[in-house]
Protein backbone atom coordinates (compact mmCIF):
# COMPACT_ATOMS: atom_id res chain seq x y z
CA UNK A 1 0.00 0.00 0.00
CA UNK A 2 1.34 3.42 -0.97
CA UNK A 3 1.99 6.21 1.54
CA UNK A 4 -0.93 8.14 0.04
CA UNK A 5 -3.33 5.24 0.63
CA UNK A 6 -2.10 4.77 4.21
CA UNK A 7 -2.67 8.46 5.03
CA UNK A 8 -6.10 8.44 3.43
CA UNK A 9 -7.28 5.27 5.12
CA UNK A 10 -6.22 6.63 8.53
CA UNK A 11 -8.44 9.67 7.92
CA UNK A 12 -11.26 7.46 6.58
CA UNK A 13 -11.34 5.44 9.82
CA UNK A 14 -11.82 8.61 11.89
CA UNK A 15 -14.59 9.92 9.65
CA UNK A 16 -16.36 6.56 9.59
CA UNK A 17 -16.61 6.79 13.40
CA UNK A 18 -18.12 10.30 13.14
CA UNK A 19 -20.58 9.19 10.48
CA UNK A 20 -21.62 6.25 12.63
CA UNK A 21 -22.32 8.70 15.48
CA UNK A 22 -24.92 10.67 13.52
CA UNK A 23 -26.40 7.45 12.17
CA UNK A 24 -27.04 6.37 15.78
CA UNK A 25 -27.88 9.77 17.29
CA UNK A 26 -29.43 11.85 14.48
CA UNK A 27 -31.64 14.11 16.57
CA UNK A 28 -28.90 14.91 19.07
CA UNK A 29 -26.53 15.83 16.24
CA UNK A 30 -29.15 18.01 14.55
CA UNK A 31 -29.83 19.83 17.83
CA UNK A 32 -26.10 20.48 18.02
CA UNK A 33 -26.13 21.88 14.45
CA UNK A 34 -28.97 24.28 15.31
CA UNK A 35 -27.21 25.48 18.47
CA UNK A 36 -24.04 26.11 16.48
CA UNK A 37 -25.88 28.04 13.77
CA UNK A 38 -27.66 30.19 16.37
CA UNK A 39 -24.39 30.88 18.21
CA UNK A 40 -22.65 31.89 14.96
CA UNK A 41 -25.59 33.96 13.74
CA UNK A 42 -26.49 36.07 16.76
CA UNK A 43 -23.91 38.79 16.04
CA UNK A 44 -24.94 39.16 12.38
CA UNK A 45 -27.41 41.66 10.92
CA UNK A 46 -29.77 38.75 10.25
CA UNK A 47 -29.49 37.59 13.85
CA UNK A 48 -30.27 41.04 15.21
CA UNK A 49 -33.25 41.52 12.86
CA UNK A 50 -34.85 38.23 13.89
CA UNK A 51 -33.88 38.24 17.56
CA UNK A 52 -31.70 35.14 17.51
CA UNK A 53 -30.16 36.19 20.80
CA UNK A 54 -33.37 35.09 22.50
CA UNK A 55 -33.80 31.85 20.53
CA UNK A 56 -32.81 28.61 22.24
CA UNK A 57 -35.09 25.85 20.92
CA UNK A 58 -36.27 24.58 17.55
CA UNK A 59 -39.80 25.73 18.36
CA UNK A 60 -38.61 29.26 19.15
CA UNK A 61 -36.53 29.24 15.96
CA UNK A 62 -39.54 28.36 13.80
CA UNK A 63 -41.59 31.09 15.48
CA UNK A 64 -38.90 33.79 15.12
CA UNK A 65 -37.61 33.22 11.59
CA UNK A 66 -39.78 33.03 8.44
CA UNK A 67 -39.17 30.65 5.54
CA UNK A 68 -37.15 32.19 2.72
CA UNK A 69 -36.82 31.38 -0.97
CA UNK A 70 -34.32 32.91 -3.40
CA UNK A 71 -36.33 36.08 -4.02
CA UNK A 72 -37.23 36.66 -0.37
CA UNK A 73 -33.56 36.33 0.60
CA UNK A 74 -32.50 39.03 -1.89
CA UNK A 75 -31.81 41.87 0.62
CA UNK A 76 -29.29 39.80 2.58
CA UNK A 77 -27.68 38.33 -0.55
CA UNK A 78 -27.22 41.74 -2.18
CA UNK A 79 -25.55 43.13 0.94
CA UNK A 80 -23.15 40.19 0.97
CA UNK A 81 -22.40 40.63 -2.73
CA UNK A 82 -21.65 44.30 -2.07
CA UNK A 83 -18.94 43.26 0.37
CA UNK A 84 -20.70 44.09 3.65
CA UNK A 85 -19.48 42.10 6.65
CA UNK A 86 -21.53 40.10 9.16
CA UNK A 87 -24.75 40.15 7.14
CA UNK A 88 -26.11 36.60 7.55
CA UNK A 89 -22.84 34.84 8.35
CA UNK A 90 -19.81 35.99 10.32
CA UNK A 91 -17.26 37.99 8.33
CA UNK A 92 -17.30 38.84 4.63
CA UNK A 93 -18.46 36.32 2.03
CA UNK A 94 -16.15 36.31 -1.02
CA UNK A 95 -17.35 33.16 -2.83
CA UNK A 96 -20.68 32.75 -4.63
CA UNK A 97 -21.92 29.69 -6.48
CA UNK A 98 -23.59 30.98 -9.61
CA UNK A 99 -26.39 29.26 -11.45
CA UNK A 100 -28.81 30.27 -14.16
CA UNK A 101 -31.44 28.06 -12.57
CA UNK A 102 -33.43 25.41 -14.39
CA UNK A 103 -36.16 27.28 -16.24
CA UNK A 104 -34.91 30.87 -16.18
CA UNK A 105 -31.98 32.69 -17.74
CA UNK A 106 -31.55 34.84 -14.64
CA UNK A 107 -28.27 34.23 -12.78
CA UNK A 108 -28.62 33.05 -9.20
CA UNK A 109 -25.93 33.71 -6.60
CA UNK A 110 -25.65 31.41 -3.59
CA UNK A 111 -23.18 32.44 -0.86
CA UNK A 112 -20.40 29.97 -0.03
CA UNK A 113 -18.58 30.83 3.20
CA UNK A 114 -15.12 29.55 4.11
CA UNK A 115 -16.73 27.60 6.95
CA UNK A 116 -19.01 25.85 4.47
CA UNK A 117 -16.22 25.34 1.93
CA UNK A 118 -14.20 23.24 4.38
CA UNK A 119 -16.82 21.94 6.80
CA UNK A 120 -19.45 21.00 4.22
CA UNK A 121 -18.47 20.88 0.55
CA UNK A 122 -14.92 19.52 0.76
CA UNK A 123 -15.86 17.34 3.74
CA UNK A 124 -18.43 15.76 1.45
CA UNK A 125 -15.78 14.87 -1.11
CA UNK A 126 -13.60 13.37 1.60
CA UNK A 127 -16.53 11.39 3.03
CA UNK A 128 -17.32 9.98 -0.39
CA UNK A 129 -13.87 8.42 -0.29
CA UNK A 130 -14.28 7.32 3.34
CA UNK A 131 -17.60 5.59 2.68
CA UNK A 132 -16.35 3.98 -0.52
CA UNK A 133 -13.30 2.64 1.32
CA UNK A 134 -15.55 1.18 4.04
CA UNK A 135 -17.76 -0.54 1.44
CA UNK A 136 -14.81 -1.73 -0.70
CA UNK A 137 -11.83 -2.30 1.62
CA UNK A 138 -9.78 -4.04 -1.06
CA UNK A 139 -10.16 -1.31 -3.68
CA UNK A 140 -7.03 0.24 -5.20
CA UNK A 141 -8.91 3.32 -6.40
CA UNK A 142 -6.88 5.55 -4.05
CA UNK A 143 -3.63 4.55 -5.71
CA UNK A 144 -4.50 6.73 -8.71
CA UNK A 145 -6.21 10.04 -9.44
CA UNK A 146 -9.79 11.22 -9.86
CA UNK A 147 -10.54 12.98 -13.14
CA UNK A 148 -12.78 15.87 -12.15
CA UNK A 149 -14.69 17.75 -14.83
CA UNK A 150 -15.46 21.12 -13.29
CA UNK A 151 -17.13 24.24 -14.59
CA UNK A 152 -15.72 27.75 -14.66
CA UNK A 153 -15.53 30.77 -12.36
CA UNK A 154 -14.27 34.35 -12.54
CA UNK A 155 -13.79 37.47 -10.50
CA UNK A 156 -16.82 39.78 -10.31
CA UNK A 157 -15.67 42.82 -8.42
CA UNK A 158 -14.50 41.66 -5.01
CA UNK A 159 -16.04 38.17 -5.18
CA UNK A 160 -15.25 34.93 -6.99
CA UNK A 161 -18.41 33.65 -8.68
CA UNK A 162 -19.12 30.66 -10.87
CA UNK A 163 -19.98 26.97 -10.88
CA UNK A 164 -19.63 25.37 -7.45
CA UNK A 165 -17.36 22.69 -8.93
CA UNK A 166 -15.03 25.38 -10.29
CA UNK A 167 -14.95 27.27 -6.98
CA UNK A 168 -14.00 24.08 -5.15
CA UNK A 169 -11.20 23.35 -7.62
CA UNK A 170 -9.98 26.95 -7.50
CA UNK A 171 -9.90 27.02 -3.70
CA UNK A 172 -8.32 23.58 -3.18
CA UNK A 173 -5.42 23.75 -5.63
CA UNK A 174 -3.09 21.95 -3.20
CA UNK A 175 -4.95 18.73 -4.01
CA UNK A 176 -3.98 19.00 -7.67
CA UNK A 177 -1.27 16.63 -8.77
CA UNK A 178 -1.70 14.22 -5.87
CA UNK A 179 -5.40 13.35 -5.86
CA UNK A 180 -6.92 15.02 -8.88
CA UNK A 181 -6.58 15.52 -12.63
CA UNK A 182 -6.44 17.53 -14.84
CA UNK A 183 -4.29 20.50 -13.85
CA UNK A 184 -6.16 23.40 -12.25
CA UNK A 185 -5.71 25.70 -15.26
CA UNK A 186 -7.23 23.06 -17.53
CA UNK A 187 -10.09 22.20 -15.18
CA UNK A 188 -11.19 25.85 -15.04
CA UNK A 189 -11.16 26.57 -18.78
CA UNK A 190 -14.43 28.17 -19.87
CA UNK A 191 -14.42 26.72 -23.41
CA UNK A 192 -15.70 23.14 -23.14
CA UNK A 193 -14.14 21.98 -26.41
CA UNK A 194 -10.74 23.39 -25.45
CA UNK A 195 -11.07 21.84 -21.99
CA UNK A 196 -11.80 18.40 -23.44
CA UNK A 197 -8.85 18.68 -25.84
CA UNK A 198 -6.48 19.62 -23.02
CA UNK A 199 -7.83 16.86 -20.76
CA UNK A 200 -7.20 14.30 -23.50
CA UNK A 201 -3.61 15.47 -23.91
CA UNK A 202 -2.91 15.66 -20.17
CA UNK A 203 -4.77 12.69 -18.77
CA UNK A 204 -4.63 9.81 -21.25
CA UNK A 205 -1.20 8.89 -19.86
CA UNK A 206 -2.22 9.43 -16.20
CA UNK A 207 -3.21 6.69 -13.76
CA UNK A 208 -6.92 7.55 -13.63
CA UNK A 209 -8.85 5.27 -11.27
CA UNK A 210 -12.01 7.36 -10.76
CA UNK A 211 -13.86 10.31 -12.20
CA UNK A 212 -16.47 12.68 -10.83
CA UNK A 213 -19.06 15.21 -11.98
CA UNK A 214 -22.38 15.72 -13.71
CA UNK A 215 -23.26 12.67 -15.90
CA UNK A 216 -24.24 14.58 -19.06
CA UNK A 217 -20.98 16.54 -19.35
CA UNK A 218 -18.86 13.54 -18.37
CA UNK A 219 -20.55 11.46 -21.04
CA UNK A 220 -19.57 14.05 -23.64
CA UNK A 221 -15.99 14.08 -22.35
CA UNK A 222 -15.75 10.28 -22.40
CA UNK A 223 -16.81 10.14 -26.02
CA UNK A 224 -14.17 12.76 -26.82
CA UNK A 225 -11.51 10.63 -25.09
CA UNK A 226 -12.47 7.62 -27.19
CA UNK A 227 -12.28 9.70 -30.38
CA UNK A 228 -8.86 11.01 -29.32
CA UNK A 229 -7.43 7.57 -28.48
CA UNK A 230 -9.25 5.45 -31.05
CA UNK A 231 -10.24 3.00 -28.32
CA UNK A 232 -13.58 1.25 -28.11
CA UNK A 233 -14.19 1.74 -24.37
CA UNK A 234 -12.65 3.67 -21.49
CA UNK A 235 -11.13 0.62 -19.80
CA UNK A 236 -8.79 0.35 -22.75
CA UNK A 237 -7.61 3.87 -21.91
CA UNK A 238 -7.60 3.59 -18.11
CA UNK A 239 -7.67 -0.12 -17.15
CA UNK A 240 -7.85 0.62 -13.38
CA UNK A 241 -10.92 2.85 -13.65
CA UNK A 242 -13.42 1.59 -11.09
CA UNK A 243 -15.50 4.48 -9.67
CA UNK A 244 -17.73 7.26 -10.97
CA UNK A 245 -18.95 9.73 -8.34
CA UNK A 246 -21.92 11.54 -9.84
CA UNK A 247 -24.53 14.07 -8.82
CA UNK A 248 -26.53 17.05 -9.97
CA UNK A 249 -29.08 15.04 -11.95
CA UNK A 250 -30.77 11.65 -11.72
CA UNK A 251 -28.36 8.99 -13.00
CA UNK A 252 -30.90 6.41 -14.23
CA UNK A 253 -31.30 7.85 -17.77
CA UNK A 254 -27.51 7.71 -18.24
CA UNK A 255 -26.70 4.33 -16.72
CA UNK A 256 -26.91 2.23 -19.88
CA UNK A 257 -24.67 4.66 -21.76
CA UNK A 258 -22.06 4.53 -19.02
CA UNK A 259 -22.22 0.75 -18.84
CA UNK A 260 -21.53 0.64 -22.58
CA UNK A 261 -18.47 2.86 -22.19
CA UNK A 262 -17.29 1.02 -19.05
CA UNK A 263 -18.07 -2.69 -19.61
CA UNK A 264 -16.90 -4.06 -16.26
CA UNK A 265 -18.64 -5.62 -13.27
CA UNK A 266 -15.95 -3.98 -11.12
CA UNK A 267 -17.16 -0.49 -12.05
CA UNK A 268 -18.94 1.27 -9.19
CA UNK A 269 -21.34 4.23 -9.36
CA UNK A 270 -21.72 6.40 -6.28
CA UNK A 271 -24.41 9.07 -6.09
CA UNK A 272 -24.01 12.31 -4.16
CA UNK A 273 -26.33 15.20 -3.42
CA UNK A 274 -24.04 18.22 -3.57
CA UNK A 275 -25.96 21.41 -4.29
CA UNK A 276 -24.75 25.01 -4.26
CA UNK A 277 -26.49 25.38 -0.89
CA UNK A 278 -24.65 22.45 0.70
CA UNK A 279 -23.49 18.85 0.50
CA UNK A 280 -26.49 16.91 1.76
CA UNK A 281 -26.27 13.17 1.10
CA UNK A 282 -24.09 10.30 -0.13
CA UNK A 283 -24.97 6.79 -1.31
CA UNK A 284 -23.17 4.88 1.45
CA UNK A 285 -24.52 1.39 0.79
CA UNK A 286 -23.85 -0.15 -2.66
CA UNK A 287 -26.77 -2.55 -2.16
CA UNK A 288 -29.27 0.35 -1.96
CA UNK A 289 -30.48 3.01 -4.39
CA UNK A 290 -30.85 5.82 -1.85
CA UNK A 291 -28.47 8.13 0.04
CA UNK A 292 -27.50 8.72 3.64
CA UNK A 293 -28.53 12.19 4.85
CA UNK A 294 -25.43 13.95 6.21
CA UNK A 295 -26.21 15.42 9.61
CA UNK A 296 -22.94 16.89 10.95
CA UNK A 297 -22.04 19.22 8.07
CA UNK A 298 -23.06 22.49 9.70
CA UNK A 299 -26.60 22.24 8.28
CA UNK A 300 -29.86 22.16 10.23
CA UNK A 301 -32.65 20.58 8.19
CA UNK A 302 -36.37 21.21 8.02
CA UNK A 303 -38.92 19.75 5.63
CA UNK A 304 -42.13 21.13 4.14
CA UNK A 305 -44.94 18.71 3.39
CA UNK A 306 -47.49 19.30 0.64
CA UNK A 307 -49.91 20.77 3.17
CA UNK A 308 -47.31 23.52 3.85
CA UNK A 309 -46.54 22.13 7.31
CA UNK A 310 -42.83 22.45 8.12
CA UNK A 311 -41.32 19.78 10.38
CA UNK A 312 -37.82 19.08 11.74
CA UNK A 313 -36.00 15.83 11.00
CA UNK A 314 -37.82 13.88 13.70
CA UNK A 315 -41.15 14.85 12.09
CA UNK A 316 -40.63 13.10 8.73
CA UNK A 317 -41.97 9.66 7.87
CA UNK A 318 -40.61 6.98 5.57
CA UNK A 319 -42.26 7.28 2.16
CA UNK A 320 -42.97 10.99 2.63
CA UNK A 321 -41.93 13.53 0.00
CA UNK A 322 -40.86 16.95 1.29
CA UNK A 323 -39.44 20.24 0.08
CA UNK A 324 -36.01 20.76 1.64
CA UNK A 325 -35.23 23.76 3.87
CA UNK A 326 -31.74 24.42 5.22
CA UNK A 327 -30.16 26.63 7.85
CA UNK A 328 -26.50 26.36 7.04
CA UNK A 329 -22.95 27.62 7.46
CA UNK A 330 -23.38 29.29 4.06
CA UNK A 331 -25.38 32.02 5.79
CA UNK A 332 -28.75 30.64 4.71
CA UNK A 333 -31.63 30.64 7.20
CA UNK A 334 -34.73 28.45 6.80
CA UNK A 335 -33.97 28.62 3.09
CA UNK A 336 -36.10 26.55 0.72
CA UNK A 337 -33.63 25.43 -1.93
CA UNK A 338 -36.24 24.30 -4.47
CA UNK A 339 -35.64 20.53 -4.22
CA UNK A 340 -37.94 17.75 -3.09
CA UNK A 341 -36.67 14.62 -1.35
CA UNK A 342 -38.32 11.33 -0.53
CA UNK A 343 -37.42 9.59 2.73
CA UNK A 344 -36.79 5.90 2.20
CA UNK A 345 -35.74 5.23 5.81
CA UNK A 346 -35.71 6.99 9.17
CA UNK A 347 -33.23 4.61 10.88
CA UNK A 348 -30.85 5.83 9.65
CA UNK A 349 -32.24 8.77 7.67
CA UNK A 350 -31.97 8.04 3.96
CA UNK A 351 -33.38 9.98 1.02
CA UNK A 352 -33.85 9.99 -2.72
CA UNK A 353 -33.92 13.12 -4.81
CA UNK A 354 -37.55 13.57 -5.92
CA UNK A 355 -37.19 16.52 -8.28
CA UNK A 356 -37.41 20.28 -8.16
CA UNK A 357 -40.35 21.89 -6.42
CA UNK A 358 -41.06 23.77 -9.64
CA UNK A 359 -40.35 20.83 -11.96
CA UNK A 360 -43.51 18.82 -12.24
CA UNK A 361 -46.43 18.50 -14.63
CA UNK A 362 -49.88 19.17 -13.29
CA UNK A 363 -51.61 20.78 -16.26
CA UNK A 364 -54.39 18.19 -16.31
CA UNK A 365 -54.41 17.16 -12.63
CA UNK A 366 -51.93 14.34 -13.22
CA UNK A 367 -49.34 15.50 -10.64
CA UNK A 368 -46.36 13.80 -12.30
CA UNK A 369 -42.96 14.36 -10.64
CA UNK A 370 -39.43 13.54 -11.73
CA UNK A 371 -39.01 10.27 -9.88
CA UNK A 372 -42.15 9.03 -11.72
CA UNK A 373 -40.71 9.85 -15.14
CA UNK A 374 -37.21 8.55 -14.32
CA UNK A 375 -38.61 5.24 -13.10
CA UNK A 376 -40.91 4.89 -16.13
CA UNK A 377 -38.07 5.65 -18.51
CA UNK A 378 -35.78 3.08 -16.87
CA UNK A 379 -38.50 0.43 -17.22
CA UNK A 380 -39.16 1.24 -20.89
CA UNK A 381 -35.44 1.12 -21.68
CA UNK A 382 -35.06 -2.24 -19.93
CA UNK A 383 -37.96 -3.71 -21.89
CA UNK A 384 -36.84 -2.46 -25.30
CA UNK A 385 -33.04 -2.50 -25.04
CA UNK A 386 -32.89 1.28 -25.52
CA UNK A 387 -30.60 3.78 -23.78
CA UNK A 388 -31.72 7.38 -23.35
CA UNK A 389 -29.07 10.03 -22.78
CA UNK A 390 -31.42 13.00 -22.20
CA UNK A 391 -35.11 13.85 -22.09
CA UNK A 392 -37.61 16.55 -21.20
CA UNK A 393 -41.39 16.42 -20.93
CA UNK A 394 -43.93 19.13 -21.68
CA UNK A 395 -47.71 19.30 -21.98
CA UNK A 396 -49.61 19.28 -25.27
CA UNK A 397 -52.55 21.46 -24.36
CA UNK A 398 -56.18 20.60 -24.99
CA UNK A 399 -58.10 22.25 -27.77
CA UNK A 400 -61.70 22.11 -28.94
CA UNK A 401 -60.98 19.07 -31.09
CA UNK A 402 -58.07 17.45 -29.25
CA UNK A 403 -57.47 15.97 -25.82
CA UNK A 404 -54.33 16.83 -23.89
CA UNK A 405 -51.17 14.73 -23.78
CA UNK A 406 -47.54 14.76 -22.69
CA UNK A 407 -44.79 15.22 -25.25
CA UNK A 408 -41.48 13.52 -24.47
CA UNK A 409 -38.51 15.03 -26.31
CA UNK A 410 -35.88 12.29 -26.18
CA UNK A 411 -32.28 11.84 -27.27
CA UNK A 412 -31.25 8.20 -27.56
CA UNK A 413 -27.79 6.88 -26.93
CA UNK A 414 -29.02 3.54 -28.25
CA UNK A 415 -32.24 3.61 -30.25
CA UNK A 416 -34.86 0.90 -29.79
CA UNK A 417 -35.64 -1.33 -32.75
CA UNK A 418 -39.25 -0.16 -32.64
CA UNK A 419 -39.84 3.45 -31.57
CA UNK A 420 -43.60 2.96 -31.37
CA UNK A 421 -43.18 0.06 -28.97
CA UNK A 422 -40.82 2.14 -26.83
CA UNK A 423 -43.44 4.91 -26.59
CA UNK A 424 -46.12 2.37 -25.66
CA UNK A 425 -43.91 0.83 -22.96
CA UNK A 426 -43.08 4.27 -21.61
CA UNK A 427 -46.71 5.30 -21.40
CA UNK A 428 -47.67 2.04 -19.69
CA UNK A 429 -44.82 2.37 -17.22
CA UNK A 430 -45.81 5.92 -16.31
CA UNK A 431 -49.38 4.80 -15.76
CA UNK A 432 -48.08 2.12 -13.39
CA UNK A 433 -45.91 4.64 -11.54
CA UNK A 434 -48.53 7.37 -11.07
CA UNK A 435 -52.18 6.64 -10.36
CA UNK A 436 -53.24 10.23 -11.12
CA UNK A 437 -51.70 10.02 -14.59
CA UNK A 438 -53.34 6.64 -15.08
CA UNK A 439 -56.74 8.08 -14.15
CA UNK A 440 -56.33 11.04 -16.49
CA UNK A 441 -55.26 8.71 -19.33
CA UNK A 442 -58.63 7.06 -18.99
CA UNK A 443 -60.47 10.38 -19.25
CA UNK A 444 -58.80 13.57 -20.45
CA UNK A 445 -55.34 12.58 -21.71
CA UNK A 446 -54.24 10.86 -24.90
CA UNK A 447 -51.18 8.62 -24.85
CA UNK A 448 -47.84 10.35 -24.71
CA UNK A 449 -46.18 11.60 -27.88
CA UNK A 450 -42.53 10.80 -28.49
CA UNK A 451 -40.29 13.25 -30.38
CA UNK A 452 -36.77 12.01 -31.12
CA UNK A 453 -33.94 14.51 -31.54
CA UNK A 454 -30.42 13.80 -32.89
CA UNK A 455 -27.42 13.00 -30.72
CA UNK A 456 -25.84 16.14 -29.26
CA UNK A 457 -29.01 18.24 -29.32
CA UNK A 458 -29.37 18.55 -25.54
CA UNK A 459 -25.69 19.27 -25.04
CA UNK A 460 -25.88 22.06 -27.61
CA UNK A 461 -28.88 23.52 -25.76
CA UNK A 462 -27.04 23.35 -22.43
CA UNK A 463 -23.95 25.06 -23.83
CA UNK A 464 -25.88 27.88 -25.46
CA UNK A 465 -27.64 28.69 -22.20
CA UNK A 466 -24.74 28.11 -19.82
CA UNK A 467 -26.59 25.39 -17.89
CA UNK A 468 -25.52 21.98 -16.65
CA UNK A 469 -28.96 20.50 -15.98
CA UNK A 470 -31.83 19.78 -18.32
CA UNK A 471 -35.27 20.61 -16.83
CA UNK A 472 -37.04 17.26 -16.95
CA UNK A 473 -40.61 18.49 -16.46
CA UNK A 474 -42.40 21.76 -17.10
CA UNK A 475 -45.96 23.05 -17.19
CA UNK A 476 -45.20 25.05 -20.33
CA UNK A 477 -43.60 24.25 -23.67
CA UNK A 478 -40.70 26.72 -23.67
CA UNK A 479 -37.82 24.30 -23.03
CA UNK A 480 -39.29 21.46 -25.10
CA UNK A 481 -39.73 23.69 -28.14
CA UNK A 482 -36.23 25.16 -27.76
CA UNK A 483 -34.68 21.70 -27.63
CA UNK A 484 -36.77 20.35 -30.50
CA UNK A 485 -35.74 23.37 -32.58
CA UNK A 486 -32.08 22.84 -31.67
CA UNK A 487 -32.23 19.51 -33.50
CA UNK A 488 -32.36 21.28 -36.86
CA UNK A 489 -35.05 21.55 -39.50
CA UNK A 490 -34.18 18.33 -41.34
CA UNK A 491 -33.90 16.30 -38.17
CA UNK A 492 -37.10 17.82 -36.84
CA UNK A 493 -38.87 16.67 -39.97
CA UNK A 494 -37.53 13.15 -39.43
CA UNK A 495 -38.53 13.25 -35.79
CA UNK A 496 -41.99 14.39 -36.81
CA UNK A 497 -42.31 11.42 -39.10
CA UNK A 498 -41.29 9.16 -36.24
CA UNK A 499 -43.49 10.87 -33.66
CA UNK A 500 -46.02 8.40 -32.51
CA UNK A 501 -48.90 7.95 -30.14
CA UNK A 502 -48.53 5.04 -27.76
CA UNK A 503 -51.68 2.95 -27.49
Amino acid sequence: MSLKSKILRSYFARREAAIDRFRRHPHRVQEQMLRERLRRGRATAFGRQYGLDGVRTAEQFRAAVPVFDYDAYRPFRERMLAGERDVAAPGRVTLFAKSSGTTSDRSKYIPVTRESLWGCHTRGMRDVAALFAAAHPGSRVFEGKTLTLGGTCRREGSVLAGDLSAILIHETTFWSGWFRAPRTQTALLADFDAKCERICRECVGERITAFAGVPSWNLALMRRVLEYTGRSNLLEVWPELSLFVHGGVEFAPYRRSFEGLLPSESMHYMETYNASEGFFAIADDPARDDMLLLLDYGTYYEFRADDRTVVPLEGVVAGGVYALLVTSSNGLWRYEIGDRVEFTSTDPYRIRFAGRTRQYINVFGEEVIVNNTDAALARACARTGAAVSEYTVAPLYMSLDRRGAHEWVVEFDRRPADTARFAAELDAALRAENSDYDAKRSTTLDALRLTVVPSGTFLAWLRRRGKNKVPRLANDRVVAEQIAAAGGVADAAQAGAEACLAH
